[in-house]
């Protein structure tokens, strides 16, 4: 079910709508691509206030979601939140800006539309994309797997020797820095 605005209910003062976003579609796409490692809990919360500006329209938002991970330090599965707040000026497709090429990086935040009707799914994939993080950690002080007899850190101490430090830098420790004064 896809969330879309009427061009024509967009007026100039500001209004907020909520909906959900359904996270079937966003777990299939999280699935295919390099982000394998997470997937939606459940759908995608989303406020958004909408306005017009001549014809230009003007979307700011909050989305929340719940994103289950296994973490990068400790192979554990995790829930942790998603949240990101974005804004979107969205002008229309005919005023000339027909060619990817014509927008640059620093127009994130821009977008075009055509036809009667804005369809906000995309733009809110596209926010739940980059709301999560590159690298998953069930928090931040993990402190992940023994690399020797694989117990996870986090749970309980292993009796490993710390592992013997790299021969081929033992010339290293024989270097002298001088530190400015």
């Amino acid at each position: 079910m896809a969330v879309k605005l009427r061009i024509q209910d967009i007026m100039a003062e500001a209004r907020e709508i909520s909906f959900l976003e359904p996270e079937a579609e966003i777990n299939r796409l999280l699935g295919l691509g390099a982000t394998r490692e997470y997937r939606l809990e459940g759908p995608v919360g989303v406020v958004l206030e909408h306005y017009r500006a001549g014809t230009e329209l003007f979307l700011a938002g909050e989305l929340k979601a719940a994103t289950v991970a296994q973490c990068a330090r400790c192979a554990e599965e995790f829930v942790g939140p998603n949240h990101r707040s974005f804004r979107y000026v969205l002008a229309p497709r005919s005023i000339g800006y027909d060619k990817k090429a014509d927008l640059s990086a620093e127009d994130l935040e821009f977008s075009l539309y055509d036809g009667e009707d804005v369809d906000l799914t995309p733009l809110i994939l596209e926010q739940t994309l980059l709301a999560l993080p590159t690298r998953p950690l069930c928090r931040e002080d993990c402190r992940g797997l023994c690399p020797q007899c694989g117990v996870n850190r986090n749970d309980h101490q292993c009796a490993c020797a710390s592992p013997a430090s790299d021969p081929r830098l033992a010339v290293l420790s024989a270097l002298k820095l001088r530190r400015p004064n």
